[in-house]
């Protein structure tokens, strides 16, 4: 583990009011950039596409607040942590190795982990792995991987998923989504979230210029080709998850929440927003 440092970067862009302690922590074969707040038991955030921790930043206060600590790493593949070359170092065995290093380094048995978009996927297969190491579960928009699957052999969910599919062609996708300044990137963020003011023109200017950097689109690409191409396995796919579980949706999915749903050993909607 390298030496912390202080993140002085701007205010707006941070948690207010807290000092954010950057480190250097050893992954599966990575060094991966984690920050960490707080003192108490360890809350782990994961992000989503084409992201990073600070996504977390309005959510971080709350849990500092509540006696949690905080730890939110960069995933592998997003700046400042590794960014391997291989297209296999981003399937889910190695991402899930990355979280059982932040367990390691969190100096305590069991973490509540909480996942958004690909960090929702990697939070589920870590459960369905690793349930001994958890006291909570906490997921955003990821549905079940084997409802996922499941569910895009169907027409339905292909058309909708059809940027997964073209997430799949190296270089193609590069270009497009890299073409124009990330037109397409910006675009992604100010069109699609319900509320538009959600991603402010700061945040997106930081996630382009994370995205610019050399490999690092093609590392947020390969998170898709490694585990589609590849396949996901149905080790991660078919068991029940025995944790205590929180699924959240930006908007009412009832088909995806219940079928997600329904691979937990009990439980009941809390209702939808």
């Amino acid at each position: 583990m390298g030496a912390p440092s202080v993140n002085h970067e701007a205010e707006s862009y941070q948690p207010s009011a807290l000092s954010v302690v950057r480190e250097r922590i050893a992954g599966d074969g990575v060094m991966l950039e984690v920050a960490r707040v707080g003192a108490g038991r360890p809350v782990v955030l994961l992000h989503g596409f084409p992201e990073n921790w600070r996504s977390w930043r309005h959510q971080i206060p709350a849990l500092v607040n509540a006696g949690r600590s905080v730890l939110a790493p960069n995933l592998r593949g997003y700046p400042e942590s590794d960014i391997p070359r291989e297209r296999d170092a981003y399937h889910l065995r190695h991402l899930v190795a990355d979280v059982a290093a932040l367990v390691r380094a969190s100096g305590f048995p069991r973490i509540t982990l909480v996942g958004h978009d690909w960090g929702g996927v990697i939070a589920w297969a870590f459960a369905r792995l690793h349930p001994e190491l958890l006291d909570k579960l906490v997921i955003l928009n990821a549905p079940h991987p084997e409802i996922y699957l499941r569910k895009a052999k169907r027409p339905p969910q292909m058309f909708r998923s059809w940027y997964v599919l073209f997430f799949l062609l190296p270089g193609v996708s590069e270009f497009a989504l890299s073409a124009g300044k990330f037109q397409a990137v910006r675009d992604m963020f100010r069109r699609y979230p319900a509320r538009r003011e959600t991603f402010s023109e700061l945040d997106i200017d930081q996630y382009i210029a994370q995205l610019s950097r050399p490999g690092a689109l093609t590392a947020a690409l390969n998170y898709y080709r490694a585990n589609v191409r590849l396949g996901i396995g149905r080790e991660w796919q078919s068991a029940t998850i025995d944790v205590d579980t929180l699924l959240i949706w930006g908007r009412p999915r009832p088909d995806c929440a219940a079928r997600s749903r329904a691979q937990g050993s009990a439980g009941e909607p809390l209702g939808a927003e």
